[in-house]
């Protein structure tokens, strides 16, 4: 099974400010990764009046749109249960993937790296450190029972990720 991997943080600590630089640093390093991004907002990939949006309006309960770069399926959850990240996992097309990272789900049972901002709002008191996390990525040094990866350093972080995806 390809490693999941969750980078997770309170709102406004640079998640996806993170992933935009580790992304490119991993796939330099030969790593192929995959993505997840957990959003709390109501989200659409497609666009109104666009053919693909009308007819999955008009009730599809899936909808592939796909073209000779991409293509992306669409699954509607009108009963909005709740996200199940295994399930997502699956979804992905492991024979393209060496590791999935997972932006989010901080309550997900799954190794992650969190992250702490010292200007972000928190005090390090409140990050909850439990058998998931195998680090934490920050802008301040910190003594703490996991590694302390410098959250300023992305190819620190990437080369721990390579070091401990090959465990």
């Amino acid at each position: 099974m390809t490693p999941v991997l969750a980078i997770s943080a309170w709102s406004g600590t640079g998640k996806t400010t993170l992933l935009k630089k580790l992304i490119p640093a991993l796939c330099d390093r030969g790593i192929r990764p995959g993505l997840i991004k957990h959003t709390h907002h109501n989200m659409d990939v497609d666009k109104p009046g666009k053919d693909s949006y009308e007819l999955r309006k008009a009730g599809a309960a899936q909808t592939m749109v796909a073209s000779s770069q991409r293509w992306a399926l669409m699954t509607e959850t009108p009963d909005e249960a709740p996200l199940d990240l295994a399930y997502l996992v699956s979804r992905m097309d492991h024979s393209l993937l060496d590791l999935v990272l997972v932006e989010g789900f901080k309550h997900e049972a799954v190794p992650k790296i969190l992250l702490f901002r010292r200007d972000a709002g928190h005090d390090i008191a409140e990050l909850t450190l439990d058998e998931h996390v195998i680090a934490v990525a920050s802008d301040i040094g910190l003594d703490l029972p996991v590694p302390v990866l410098d959250l300023n350093d992305v190819d620190g972080i990437a080369e721990f990720i390579v070091m401990w995806s090959a465990v």
